[in-house]
């Protein structure tokens, strides 16, 4: 029975003939307790008699039921649970009752203990929490996916407890950590869902520091040489870094030290992962990034004076600086959904760097490093903050559909993950919060269910707009409805919102089920006029030869007119039987696990590219155009056989992360005489001749095939774009170098197509 994916970094069972090394079991066990010192420690706030009895008769438990394994690193794998508890009370503020889950968290899934034996123990919480974080055998679903139903299943604990999802952030966060001692493979999986998921989660529970935790160490093994690179330079500028913060704040402390404040200034720099991602989105340079570290100005301040205070130092700061007016963030007034509350703006330094200043109070920073566990310590009686509530309860709605798809609800749910927000208002100036990029529709969708599929316009700031608008903050918004308004398919394009999306499929699955009522009754009566039984034999005949997906299909289609049974030629009819000829392609007759095989041979799992060609049918990806030299893996699809992605491409994580089965490692093996299409794109100042050099330096100095080639220039800055076949990574990566060199060019960077 499928138990969704092992535990990440369990080695399996060593066997009785393996070489061991030597173990120092006094060392080890001396360790042990070192590290469980550490974690009683860690937790904060006062403990009761009875908390801490029940965290050392949870640890153990633990490591008796542990003292067998090993993690693939060769340490005693009880080292994992202490640091998962460590994470929860340290990192994210939890109290005894999620420190006792987590030393827990996986004996009932790999040892003799079971979810019986935790409640009798434990009691109900501590169970129903373990309950959550254990992959449950019996819980299937039918999906594409195991990925996405693993996601979905532990999504339905929040209507249990939200402690699960946080234990399950601290478990992720460790794995991620200890990721080095696993194959590739694992890494590039473990890696991708981390960042699909697990990180999108952390943020929306506003955990900054765990969420820029995991997408960098997810970036350090999807793309090694990225995250060294910007590393090494973010360590190289360290010292520059502190100079420039310190003279940039001399003069705001001076200020403040009169003022009277009591207060902290941290100069801290951007994850790695974000400076990456500005790189990418704006086209430039690590040099090019200019806000590379942010200050921060934490204040003591009373609560009913927090408001005030902030604004005041924000009144110091451009005193001495000038802001810009585009880039000034207030989520004092108005805080996010996840609770998260500052000041942000950026200013321009002496030296000519913009500078992003973050204000605060010290309950807001604590909030903002811990998330909505801050605002409570999860001890019972106590009551979650309502925004966070409010977000559970959206997912908790959408869990309730039997009928939606895991794969679509992941992709749904992440929707409202990463979204920065919005705050518009209804006529009567009730205010909601919404993802920014939302609709009028969404906003129809999030009035009320019936509101959205009854909606035929809205009026943004008493103006007339369309359905499709996007929402800005402070836009009043009024909707238009009428009862004879039913959703429609393309609606699915217009909405930015999980809810809006899960209630438009809901609809449309509705109407489609009405409508395979009225199909169904004129088939039934097309079966009769022919003279054939109604029975599920006879109809299973037209499925496959209107080559439909399923009956209730084949009654939809009908409905709606796209099948026309009395035009059929009069079929055969014999004893009652229906006999038509099946129109539908035969599928392959051996299984997918047969063809991964043959694909993986012998070779630990990998398949190579570039010899014995006729072997294997593969392609490469238009997605991201792959070429001889690239980080590459295969991907089984349907239809077109394997599909070669790089494994930076666009569409991995979601690829490797949704559907982990069909991926097959890939690798190149040795020099082949095949060309490979890749883009380069290159800009400058521009010159005399410029077109002419480069031009010249791809055709001639390479031998390099163009495919296509442009230029554009404005106001004396040029822009390129080339297309050309290249053999290998080598090749394209010697002909940027070349290209780099010609004087003007300022850029030159690889793209996809």
């Amino acid at each position: 029975m499928d138990k969704g994916p092992q535990h990440p970094t369990r080695p399996a069972e060593p066997t009785a003939t393996s070489a061991r090394p030597v173990i120092d079991l006094v060392a080890e066990k001396a360790e042990i307790l070192r590290r469980y010192r550490g974690l009683l420690r860690s937790i904060k706030g006062q403990r009761t008699a009875e908390e801490s009895r029940q965290i050392r008769k949870a640890f153990n438990i633990a490591v008796e039921a542990h003292k067998d394994q090993r993690r693939k690193s060769g340490e005693p794998y009880i080292y994992h649970p202490i640091a998962v508890a460590r994470i929860c009370a340290e990192e994210i503020g939890l109290g005894a009752t999620s420190v006792v889950a987590a030393l827990l968290h996986d004996t009932v899934e790999d040892t003799d203990l079971t979810l019986d034996d935790v409640k009798d123990l434990f009691g109900p919480t501590v169970a129903t929490i373990i309950d959550g974080l254990t992959k449950i055998s019996g819980m299937q679903f039918s999906t594409d996916s195991i990925q996405a139903e693993n996601f979905r299943k532990v999504l339905l604990t929040l209507a249990q407890d939200v402690r699960v999802i946080l234990v399950k952030l601290a478990d992720r966060l460790h794995n991620m950590r200890t990721l080095e001692s696993m194959a590739r493979d694992k890494q590039l999986k473990i890696a991708s869902e981390t960042i699909y998921l697990y990180a999108p989660m952390a943020h929306r529970l506003g955990l900054y520091s765990i969420k820029s935790e995991l997408e960098d160490l997810s970036l350090k093994f999807k793309e090694p040489t990225v995250y060294e690179e910007i590393s090494q330079k973010l360590k190289k500028g360290e010292a520059v870094r502190k100079r420039f913060i310190s003279r940039f704040t001399l003069p705001i402390r001076e200020s403040l030290d009169r003022e009277g404040f009591s207060y902290e200034i941290k100069g801290r720099p951007k994850s790695v992962h974000s400076i990456y991602n500005k790189m990418l989105k704006k086209h430039v340079t690590f040099e090019e990034v200019y806000d590379v570290f942010a200050i921060r100005i934490i204040i003591t301040s009373r609560p009913e004076l927090e408001k005030a205070d902030c604004w005041k130092v924000y009144s110091i700061v451009t005193d001495f600086y000038q802001p810009s007016p585009d880039r000034l963030r207030d989520w004092i007034s108005l805080p996010k959904a996840n609770g998260y509350e500052s000041l942000h703006t950026t200013v321009m330094s002496p030296g000519g760097r913009w500078v992003e200043v973050q204000i605060r109070s010290q309950r807001m920073d604590e909030i903002a490093e811990m998330g909505l566990a801050a605002h409570y310590r999860y001890k019972d009686g106590e009551e979650p903050s309502s925004a966070l509530d409010n977000w559970l309860n959206r997912i908790r709605e959408m869990l309730e559909d039997p009928n939606s798809n895991a794969i679509d609800f992941v992709n749904d749910f992440k929707l409202d993950l990463f979204s920065d927000e919005i705050v518009v208002f209804t006529p009567k100036g009730e205010m909601r919060n919404l993802p920014a990029g939302a609709t009028a529709l969404d906003f129809a969708f999030d009035i009320h269910t019936q509101v959205g599929r009854q909606c035929i316009g809205a009026k943004v700031n008493h103006k007339l707009v369309p359905l499709s608008q996007p929402l800005r903050s402070g836009d009043q918004i009024e909707i238009i409805t009428s009862r004879k308004q039913q959703p429609k398919e393309d609606w699915l394009n217009l909405v930015a919102t999980a809810k809006a999306r899960h209630r438009i499929k809901q609809a449309l699955r509705d109407q489609k089920q009405k409508l395979a009522v009225v199909g169904r009754e004129s088939v039934q009566r097309q079966l009769r006029t022919w003279g054939a039984k109604v029975d599920d034999n006879n109809i299973k005949t037209l499925v496959e030869h209107l080559n439909t997906a399923s009956p209730t299909d084949l009654f939809y289609q009908v409905a709606r007119g796209k099948h026309v049974l009395a035009d059929l030629k009069a079929p055969h009819v014999k004893n009652g039987r229906l006999v038509l000829p099946k129109t539908k392609p035969q599928p392959d007759e051996r299984s997918l696990e047969e063809v991964v095989a043959e694909i993986r041979g012998h070779d630990h799992g990998g398949l190579s590219l570039g010899d014995d060609l006729q072997r294997i049918e593969y392609k490469l990806s238009p997605c991201c155009n792959p070429i001889a030299g690239d980080d590459v893996f295969g991907f089984i699809t349907m239809n077109e056989g394997i599909k070669i992605h790089r494994v930076n491409c666009p569409n991995a994580v979601q690829l490797m992360s949704n559907f982990a089965y069909r991926i097959v490692k890939a690798r190149w093996k040795g020099k082949d005489t095949v060309e490979f299409l890749a883009g380069i794109r290159f800009s400058g100042i521009d010159d005399v001749g410029l077109v002419n050099k480069i031009t010249t330096i791809i055709s001639h100095e390479h031998n390099v095939n163009m495919r296509a080639i442009s230029f554009e220039s404005h106001d004396g800055i040029f822009e390129g774009k080339v297309m050309a076949y290249v053999h290998d990574t080598d090749h394209l990566n010697s002909l940027m170098d070349k290209l780099k060199r010609v004087r003007g060019v300022r850029i030159v960077e690889r793209v996809d197509q």
